[in-house]
């Protein structure tokens, strides 16, 4: 029973997957953080819109407008740098584990467009086996309906694979942090430590000189 649970638990996890709208300006940039595992293929879908002052509302963009796309790596390394658009999506595969950075902004020339003006952006990214199109691999590979089935419960069960990896690896690196403060905390203390010994050595010292210059011993 316990098994089952974690596992649910472990395939809640790997199916993730964030829809979602949000506003920017002309020239503003708009940055995400995804946190993903090793060899993790990532898909990302958007749609921008442009406000509309006479109607008061957000209305499909207007042609020659265009968004750029960057995603970097924890090592801050460019994965993916292009212009799509105004609705469009990308494709990109983690080579190292941790914490990615999406980022999109507007790289339209028309400004005059939408001088001043705002931006909806609808973005939806999917992470993992989320992001595979089972209805194009079943027609491509000529699956029936339970080969298909079993193609996702392999592709969820790899996943949990690459999750699991990623938490012993991020387990391992707090591990290391915390192993560093303490060795970083034991030699402060050592040198704070060594500094109140020899200023009580001098401090006798220095006293016993003034005593002695006195004729007080």
């Amino acid at each position: 029973m316990k098994i089952f649970f974690v596992s649910c638990v472990l395939i809640l996890i790997v199916q993730n997957c964030s829809a979602l709208y949000f506003h920017i300006g002309e020239k503003e940039k708009k940055c995400f953080i995804e946190e993903l595992p090793e060899n993790t293929m990532v898909t990302g879908k958007y749609k921008a819109q442009l406000w509309d002052k006479r109607s008061s509302q957000f209305l499909d963009s207007t042609p020659g407008m265009g968004m750029h796309v960057e995603i970097k790596d924890p090592k801050s390394k460019v994965l993916l740098s292009k212009s799509y658009g105004s609705e469009g999506s990308f494709t990109f595969t983690s080579n190292i584990p941790g914490e990615h950075q999406i980022c999109i902004h507007s790289n339209s020339t028309k400004w005059s467009l939408f001088a001043g003006g705002k931006l909806r952006i609808h973005l939806d990214i999917q992470v993992g086996e989320n992001a595979n199109d089972y209805t194009q691999i079943a027609a491509k590979d000529k699956l029936t309906e339970l080969q298909l089935r079993v193609r996702q419960l392999i592709d969820q069960v790899q996943q949990i694979q690459k999750e699991q990896n990623y938490q012993r690896y991020r387990e391992e690196r707090f591990r290391q942090t915390s192993e560093h403060t303490n060795a970083r905390v034991l030699w402060w203390s050592v040198a704070q430590t060594a500094v109140l010994v020899i200023a009580g050595i001098w401090q006798m010292r220095h006293l016993k000189g003034f005593f002695e210059a006195k004729k007080l011993v």
